[in-house]
């Protein structure tokens, strides 16, 4: 009795398609099974579609929140891919025979709750053992472990390595599966080789029991198909060799077990794939490590020469070492080509593998150092490559409505692997005609931003020196796939990317508990170009504006705002409402700030923040109460009774602002660095004062004087004490900083600027470093 064909793949082997494509010639086939969730097969005609071009994916995502996905991505070489177009191209049926994506989806949901539950068993075994008890556990446990490691040091990949003499199981794969072009030795040889790995691998249990389902499920579809009067030899079963063997023993579902198997609710979409995403570098389990070379050896493949792959290698080396500026002369790729076929000769192959192709590059074209030629191998061998789709094919709306704003904004461009900086100009372009064009760059800054409120990583925006333009953005720009994978989840949030992003933002605004996350909200909703949704977040804010909140909240808050309120006309927003909110802040921090400055040295840097934070808020808005905030700041820096690095910071900032004289400031020095004043308590004041104004304070020779003098009147002890916080205070100066101190140091003591400068920028000796951290170890605040 005939039989349906059973064709064993290497999923993402160019062999496997070249000799599948020639099997379907000569059996043609009434219809063509693929292995594939059969829930998918309606994705079949927009893959065969002339403008798609590979890679490309079909993913089925959870219409429940955790989303769950699965992926079947497909090379322009992957037998299924070529399986299903040739089904196509000669009008035969094709359908996908495995599990549906639902019951995939499931079974995925099913491990993650058992993992946790395990993970939360062993958590409580742990709390209920002794410490010794522990150890043995854990001693029992690494035993556990050992086995499984064992099998990961001696898979069958390794040993197949290790007896053939190869470097790795896909060098021997290659030479003896990809480079064959006898059609008998291909089927039989994957056939065996799948049939020897099932016999050998040791799965674990759920792993085995998912095996087992599957090709049961695939054997149902494949009945099926006869049961609807096609011949057994007129049906080819594409699978991964692995399974031939089970399908081949395994006993198919019934309609009634098929009906009881677990299901999660899911949708299903097309989406560009890359090659850098097919390599195993990315983490993709069934991927191959070199794409592109591998579309290199399929399009030699198809002309029936593989050895020519090597000339393409090469070729493609070359090409982009001239493209970067490196010579590379076609000797040198002659002599790359010759070596590869001379070390493929000594294994008794006639054509070279992929790794004798890079040792013999590396040879002739790196003159030995992979790393001249790093980047040219990363470019020929996984490649740049990324897919597309027909416009508006099988997407969900978020996708069409993202692809149509990539175009109207153009943007499309950037849509790519290779990473590319945009840089933005938020004003108004006075220089084109329509309001759409003249604000086009705003547009752009409102839809990244949106995306990046999604978790989308398409886009990333870059710290610059121009941070302070308000109307400047500089964005780095790469495409991956996992973007189009976020931007799939994002549709559970909104059909179009701004209604996913209010909805973001809505959830952020039920969630956040303080007013800073409040202000930040808003902050974001202003950048993102929605109004309505900076309504609801001042909202928010005000209401938890009421109850009381520290010092840094409420810095951070007004922060926050105000860069909200500097964009200004910039993104056509109205930030008047902001502006009593900012001002009620501002007067609460002023009035709170004292009590705050009563602190010790580990809080007094979030003090020292906010007061920096609220400083420039006073300097940007004159809406603020100036002089009540100077007054503050003169109280500050006279007070005795608070934290003294923040006193010093606050006359930092009064010396910035040019309320404090030459005069005033001797005899604040002179008064903070005393013989009176504890050692430790004089020196972070002298820290917080450095903490700005730098140059301000190098220019002052009497402060420089007064240090001295200071450090002159403090014993051992007392020199120790204040090392510490010295050390900190001159560690944020600059070389050139330090070399203008020592000049001015040299000019109190009398002694030569050089060598001075010398003794002061030295590298620190090992000694003095242990001396140091040893200070820095010591609880000066038990003393």
């Amino acid at each position: 009795m005939s039989e349906p064909v059973l064709f064993g793949v290497r999923h993402l082997s160019p062999a496997g398609s070249w000799h599948l494509l020639e099997l379907l010639n000569r059996v043609q086939p009434e219809i063509v099974l693929v292995e594939g969730p059969s829930d998918l097969t309606d994705q079949l005609s927009h893959i065969c579609a002339q403008e798609t071009k590979p890679p490309i994916a079909i993913m089925a995502y959870s219409e429940t929140v955790p989303i769950r996905t699965i992926l079947y991505p497909f090379a322009v070489y992957s037998p299924e891919y070529q399986a299903i177009k040739w089904a196509h191209d000669n009008g035969r049926k094709c359908r996908f025979i495995d599990l549906p994506s639902s019951v995939f989806l499931a079974i995925q949901e099913q491990r993650a709750l058992q993992e946790q539950r395990a993970a939360l068993e062993n958590a409580r075994t742990a709390d209920a053992v002794s410490d010794e008890a522990a150890d043995t556990a854990e001693e029992s446990m690494q035993r556990d472990a050992e086995p499984d490691s064992t099998v990961g040091q001696l898979s069958p990949s390794q040993h197949i390595a290790e007896v053939t003499g190869e470097d790795s199981q896909e060098t021997f794969w290659e030479r003896h599966f990809e480079h064959n072009l006898y059609a008998e030795s291909y089927l039989l040889g994957a056939a065996a080789y799948g049939s020897q790995l099932r016999g050998v691998t040791n799965n674990e249990p759920l792993d085995e029991a998912e095996n087992i389902l599957r090709e049961a499920y695939m054997k149902h579809e494949i009945e099926k198909a006869i049961q609807q009067g096609i011949a057994p030899d007129k049906i080819v079963v594409v699978t991964g060799a692995y399974h031939v063997d089970g399908l081949r023993s395994v006993n198919a579902l019934t309609e009634e077990e098929i009906a009881s198997l677990p299901k999660l609710p899911s949708q299903t979409t097309l989406m560009p794939y890359s090659y850098y995403r097919l390599s195993s570098r990315s983490g993709y389990g069934a991927g191959n490590k070199a794409p592109a070379y591998y579309e290199l050896l399929w399009n030699n493949l198809q002309e029936g020469k593989p050895e020519h792959t090597a000339y393409a290698y090469m070729a493609e080396l070359a090409r982009y070492q001239r493209k970067a500026g490196h010579m590379v002369s076609a000797a040198s790729v002659i002599e790359a080509v010759r070596l590869s076929q001379a070390l493929a000769s000594m294994k008794g192959f006639s054509v070279p593998s992929l790794r004798d192709l890079r040792d013999s590059a590396v040879t002739c074209i790196g003159h030995g150092n992979f790393s001249e030629i790093a980047l040219a191998v990363a470019d020929t061998e996984i490649g740049t490559k990324l897919g597309s789709l027909p416009e508006g094919v099988s997407r969900t709306s978020i996708q069409a409505d993202f692809y149509r704003l990539l175009k109207d904004l153009k943007l499309e461009k950037y849509r790519t692997t290779v990473a590319q900086t945009l840089e933005l100009d938020l004003r108004e372009n006075m220089r084109v005609k329509s309001e759409k064009a003249a604000f086009l760059d705003l547009s752009r800054s409102f839809f990244l931003h949106r995306l990046q409120v999604l978790g989308i990583s398409f886009a990333k925006i870059q710290h610059t020196n121009q941070d302070k333009a308000t109307w400047a953005e500089h964005w780095n720009m790469v495409w991956s796939v996992e973007a189009e994978i976020e931007l799939v989840e994002s549709a559970l949030r909104g059909e179009t990317v701004e209604l996913a992003a209010a909805f973001a933002l809505k959830e952020r605004i039920d969630e956040c508990s303080t007013i800073d996350e409040a202000a930040a909200i808003i902050e974001a909703a202003c950048l993102c170009g929605m109004p309505a949704s900076v309504k609801l977040a001042v909202s928010a804010l005000q209401r938890l504006a009421v109850d009381a909140v520290s010092i840094k909240e409420i810095a951070q808050t007004v922060h926050s705002l105000s860069a909200v309120i500097r964009y200004g006309n910039i993104r056509r927003l109205d930030y008047s409402p902001l502006v009593p909110i900012v001002q009620q802040l501002f007067l609460r921090a002023c009035l709170i700030m004292a009590d705050h400055c009563n602190c010790d040295n580990k809080a007094a840097g979030a003090v020292i923040d906010a007061i920096a934070i609220l400083n420039e808020a006073s300097l940007n808005h004159d809406f603020t109460d100036g002089e009540r905030w100077i007054a503050l700041l003169a109280e500050l820096s006279d007070r005795d009774d608070i934290n003294t690095k923040v006193s010093g910071f606050a006359a930092a900032i009064l010396l910035e602002r040019g309320m404090i004289s030459n005069e005033q400031l001797a005899i604040e020095v002179e008064r903070r660095l005393s013989k009176g004043i504890p050692a430790d308590l004089g020196a972070a004041w002298f820290e917080g004062l450095a903490l700005k104004n730098k140059y301000a304070l190098i220019a002052r020779l009497s402060l420089w004087e007064k240090l001295s003098q200071y450090l002159d009147t403090l014993d051992r002890e007392e020199f120790k004490r204040a090392l510490v916080f010295l050390r900190r205070s001159f560690s944020s100066f600059t070389a050139k900083e330090r070399s203008d101190i020592a000049e001015n140091l040299a000019e109190v003591w009398g002694l030569n600027a050089q060598q001075v400068d010398d003794m002061l920028n030295r590298a620190t000796t090992d000694q003095e470093l242990e001396l140091i951290e040893a200070l820095e170890e010591f609880d000066f605040d038990d003393i």
